[in-house]
């Protein structure tokens, strides 16, 4: 028993006065907990519906009896013309206990909907949560996949590289051995770059260029005077651009391989240029004298290890339009910059 100046409250007068928030706990609960994960999340929305309207109606009808019965109406002046007992009924005396019914029929109603909503919410939240941890293992996936398969393409890249130079020196070696050593020493400066310079996946532009142009030079020294080579460089003075290493090798490598007859007069150009905006652009013409199948310089690989990587590295960010125009070939590769 609790005592408040003049106020007594019991305990059992603490309980009929709890009749209320208990009821509205009960329906929220019994929802939250219960009713909507069987039912309204196992798309039984009509039953969800018909169950809440009954189990709401139950609650009310139960609470109203229960305030009748703990709390009686003040008593009311009887209604004229009235027997004694028969004013309860009368119209006036009714719509007055419906009035309550019906206010506590309208909260239920709206914690059933405040119950529904809040663990809506609280689903959506781990639907997204667990989506996004999805989204993220899936990214780090295809992540590892794509660093694996440039680690491989590079892999088949150098011995690639490495076979052509090595062929065009074995070939040097017969008719000018002076040219064979210094071809030795410029394929080491290359290798150099091949093996340590290239080890990340983008590299400054300078440097590319530079390597470029050392290989040029070197598959050059066996080259008769019947071939014209002009190759033409044109890079930001400035520039921090970064490139893919070894991107355009295979084009040169290309061009060499089919743009030089021994028989015949034959020419190759070579021209690679930065624009302003970050664009890249690798223009390459030459003569076209298509191998025969047992020509196995090369091994094949090469236009088609750079295809995998520029759809790897630069998706949506690249053109490239090859092909045979009369008796030349032609290559135009542009990379743009990414943002």
């Amino acid at each position: 028993m609790n005592r408040q100046g003049n106020n007594t409250i019991s305990l059992a007068e603490y309980f009929r006065h709890s009749a209320v928030p208990l009821s509205f706990f009960v329906v929220f609960y019994a929802n939250y907990l219960y009713l909507i994960p069987k039912f309204f999340f196992r798309q039984q929305v009509r039953r969800y519906v018909i169950i809440n309207i009954i189990f709401v109606a139950i609650v009310s009808l139960g609470l109203h009896f229960w305030q009748q019965m703990n709390f009686p109406p003040i008593p009311k002046p009887p209604i004229p013309h009235m027997q004694k007992g028969a004013d309860f009924f009368h119209p006036r005396r009714f719509e007055s206990n419906w009035v309550f019914y019906l206010r506590d029929v309208f909260s239920l109603t709206i914690t059933v909907i405040l119950s529904t909503t809040i663990k809506m919410s609280y689903r959506w939240t781990e639907t997204e949560s667990a989506r996004s941890e999805a989204e993220k293992i899936k990214v780090e996936a295809e992540k590892s996949k794509t660093e694996a398969e440039l680690k491989n393409l590079k892999n088949q890249l150098n011995p690639h590289f490495l076979l052509n130079t090595l062929n065009n020196i074995y070939a040097l070696i017969a008719f000018s051995p002076e040219k064979a050593q210094q071809a030795v020493h410029d394929l080491s400066k290359l290798l150099r770059y091949v093996l340590y310079d290239n080890n990340q996946t983008f590299v400054s532009l300078k440097k590319e260029v530079a390597f470029m142009q050392n290989y040029i030079e070197l598959m050059k020294i066996r080259l008769s005077e019947d071939v014209k080579v002009d190759v033409k460089f044109s890079i930001l003075t400035n520039t921090d651009t970064k490139i893919a290493p070894l991107l355009f090798i295979s084009l040169i490598e290309n061009a060499f391989k089919h743009g030089v007859s021994y028989s015949a007069p034959s020419f190759i150009n070579i021209k690679l240029e930065e624009y302003e905006n970050g664009t890249i652009e690798c223009h390459i013409e030459n003569s076209y004298f298509p191998k025969n199948e047992n020509d196995k310089s090369g091994s094949g690989i090469g236009l088609e290890s750079m295809q995998k990587r520029l759809e790897l590295l630069y998706p949506n960010h690249y053109t490239w339009n090859k092909g045979i125009k009369g008796n030349i070939y032609v290559s135009d590769l542009v990379i743009n910059k990414e943002g």
